[in-house]
């Protein structure tokens, strides 16, 4: 039991200085970090994609709330989805399970109507 004593008061100091201690300059090998993670620099052999313009939409769902803004039942607010879903008149279109498949409505009133459909499902999204 002493011995038990003695062990634990010598290696729990030891471990509490061990884990107080950080240091101040994270391990390196040949002066470089030995993780990177989150890096915000790209690496010099590869391009990097350019950057979305602030205040323009990247995804689907933000252009479709765009073409939302613009009045409905108008010729600009098709004009607008077909921008973002470029049209492909079908004679027999499948019906639509989905906003990239009113393209192929061959009617223009059909298809801003499948249009804003889908569009009005969409959640609002941050802008």
């Amino acid at each position: 039991m002493r011995m038990m004593l003695l062990t634990l008061a010598v290696l729990y100091p030891a471990a509490a200085l061990a884990q107080g201690a950080a240091p101040a300059e994270p391990p390196t090998i040949g002066g470089k970090p030995l993780v990177v993670v989150g890096s915000k620099k790209p690496a010099a052999g590869k391009k990097s994609e350019k950057p979305a313009a602030p205040g323009k939409p990247t995804s689907v769902a933000q252009k479709l709330q765009v073409c939302q803004d613009i009045d409905d039942a108008t010729k600009e607010r098709l004009s607008c989805y077909d921008g973002i879903f470029k049209p492909e008149p079908k004679p027999k279109p499948p019906a639509a399970k989905g906003v990239n498949d009113c393209r192929f409505l061959k009617e223009e009133d059909e298809r801003l109507t499948c249009y804003n459909g889908f569009a009005d499902k969409i959640p609002k999204l941050p802008r």
